[in-house]
């Protein structure tokens, strides 16, 4: 075999969980990072609010507030023992954000700022709190940077721009992972005691999304092909404000600086929906709010958008009304250079996307598909369990968005995306690092690379009848339309129906680029059976759950029903299809209830 690395722990994936994994991971042991993009060019750097944490650099807060809303806000699927070592841990993570350099904006003090999110509460008033540490809507970006600089510091070994395509199991046991280098087109065996997944999310499965095109759920794919189960894949959330057709993300940070939902005839319609908090509950609550809205007429000239308002003059008057004060009790102001320089780059997206100046104009927003709750199976340090006990896969890690802990549920609370990462991304690293140092090399077969190039040779050699770009549009369109906010199950069986078809039609795909050097027709041809195989396994999972919660929500059963569906999904692909079992959500303090927001 050419091209053989031997590392004690990789880490797939250089977003902030994967730089995460892989700084803690190297403090013990020798580490390398592979990643199919530059690390600063990650996903993680498109996240633009803030990381949650009960600082209370401005009001009392409490990491017990923030686990019951963390809790709620997964409409009681989270697992609370999760839940409670997230948040508990949050307040040292962002301090530890801080002491490595990140610049997060201050308050008159000199102390973190923090403003308030949807879904974050003071639980004795239910009023919305401010929990939400900043650096102003660059707050992902600002943690690459950071933990990228923090790595190099440390020496991790990087290789950048090598796509992984399997991963590797010899006696049971985690050896390590097959990548192509994608300037030479050439395989490379990464031989390693455990590995890390951070690979981040799916969203491009679907026509309107937040997410970035490298976001094809290639970590998740790779290991439920090699038979590791994912969990909870129905659950997927819409984030209630993306640039109308483009998807692209408007900070929740809008609403929580005072901006408010406007419907085509011209009135806030959040108060309706969410008496309490209004424009500032959670995510799948604003979400359909926004998408019944549209449904019922009052899209704005009947279009498929509402808008989303932060002029001054309305952030004023609309503040008044609900009673919201500065801190000192004073009337809540704000004026157009404080918009520009608390939410610099959504002004510009805005200005340059849209041609709207959100100073001036209201901005058109529709729903985007932006997180997946679901995803690879862990417990709260990170190791991969394959099973409804719980059983650890011995070396298997999985951190960030493509895991499954499951601290967000049904639902996630906006920047509980960047804690998540950055808490669990720790103990992956720490505890890959932990198993690595007490465990051998598993000997490799002769023909490891063998699956990895079969699938390459199967899209170099097809009959050409099929076009990848033709199928990925239709699957993203009918994922949409079907598997979107709004669920039945005659369009889910439709959908599924349409899934089994493309992937018959995949076989017969064949690129047209011979070259090996920087392939992108024979990548995202291969990406595109990832996307796939992940569309099939959250259709299947959607359709089983026969309740609405959170992110999921079927209008052929309207109600959540914790007595048959308070339990996670676990599903596999056996014998080519997807078989689902099941396992209890861990239930420490919290009884399931009502969410009234």
């Amino acid at each position: 075999m050419n091209n053989v690395h031997q590392f004690d722990v990789v880490v797939v994936g250089a977003g902030g969980a994967g730089l995460m994994a892989g700084l803690y991971a190297s403090r013990g042991a020798k580490t390398a990072v592979i990643s199919k993009l530059y690390p600063t060019r990650s996903h993680t750097g498109a996240a633009q609010g803030g990381i949650s944490a009960a600082l209370g650099n401005y009001e009392e807060d409490k990491p017990e507030w923030h686990s019951y809303d963390t809790v709620k806000g997964s409409d009681y699927l989270g697992d609370q023992d999760a839940i409670e070592f997230m948040c508990n841990e949050a307040i040292d993570a962002v301090l530890e954000l801080e002491h490595m350099g990140l610049p997060f904006d201050r308050t008159p003090q000199g102390k973190i700022s923090q403003r308030p999110f949807g879904g974050h509460t003071n639980n004795e008033t239910g009023k919305p709190v401010r929990r939400a540490a900043h650096a102003a809507d660059r707050t992902g970006h600002m943690i690459l940077q950071t933990l990228y600089q923090q790595c190099l510091k440390n020496k991790v070994n990087f290789f950048d721009e090598y796509q992984v395509l399997d991963f590797l199991i010899v006696n049971g046991k985690t050896a390590g992972v097959i990548a192509v280098e994608l300037a030479t087109g050439e395989l490379h065996t990464f031989h390693a005691k455990s590995v890390v997944f951070a690979t981040g999310g799916h969203g491009r499965i679907f026509e309107v999304t937040s997410n970035a095109y490298a976001y094809t759920g290639d970590g998740a794919a790779v290991l439920l092909r090699r038979g590791i189960p994912l969990e909870d894949m129905e659950f997927f959330q819409f984030h209630p404000t993306g640039i109308y057709k483009l998807g692209i993300l408007i900070t929740e940070g809008v609403r929580g600086e005072g901006g408010i939902l406007i419907n085509g005839l011209g009135e806030r319609f959040m108060p309706k929906y969410a008496p309490t908090v209004k424009d500032l509950a959670s995510r799948d609550v604003v979400s359909r709010a926004i998408y019944t809205e549209i449904r019922e007429g009052r899209g704005v000239n009947g279009q498929n958008y509402v808008y989303l308002d932060v002029r001054p003059e309305s952030v004023i008057k609309y503040a008044a009304m609900d009673g919201r004060t500065n801190l000192d009790g004073t009337p809540y102001t704000i004026t157009g250079e404080q918009v520009l320089a608390k939410l610099p780059d959504i002004i510009d997206f805005c200005r340059v996307y849209l041609g709207v100046d959100p100073i001036t104009q209201m901005m058109p927003i529709q729903p985007t598909a932006h997180y997946t709750m679901g995803g690879i199976p862990t417990n709260k340090f990170g190791e991969v369990v394959i099973d409804e006990n719980n059983t650890v896969f011995p070396g298997l890690y999985a951190a960030g968005e493509c895991a499954c802990v499951s601290v967000h549920g049904a639902n996630r609370l906006g920047t509980n995306s960047l804690l998540d990462l950055v808490v669990f991304g720790k103990y992956a690293g720490l505890k890959a690092a932990e198993y690595a140092n007490q465990a051998e090399f598993e000997t490799l077969p002769s023909d490891v690379e063998s699956a990895a190039r079969s699938q390459f040779d199967a899209l170099r050699n097809g009959s050409g009848k099929e076009n990848a770009f033709d199928l990925s549009t239709e699957m993203k369109k009918v994922m949409f339309e079907e598997v979107g906010i709004y669920r039945s199950e005659k369009g889910m069986k439709a959908a599924i129906q349409k899934i089994q078809e493309w992937k018959a039609r995949y076989q017969q795909v064949k690129v047209s680029d011979a070259g090996r050097i920087f392939n992108t027709e024979l990548l995202n041809a291969w990406e595109l059976g990832n996307m796939l195989d992940i569309a099939e396994v959250v259709a299947e999972c959607a359709l089983n759950r026969k309740e609405s919660r959170g992110g999921h929500s079927r209008e052929d059963f309207p109600n959540r029903d914790d007595h048959n569906w308070l339990k996670h999904t676990l599903a596999w692909k056996k014998n080519g299809k997807v078989e689902i079992g099941y396992k209890p959500v861990v239930i420490t303090k919290h009884k399931p209830k009502e969410r009234v927001y």
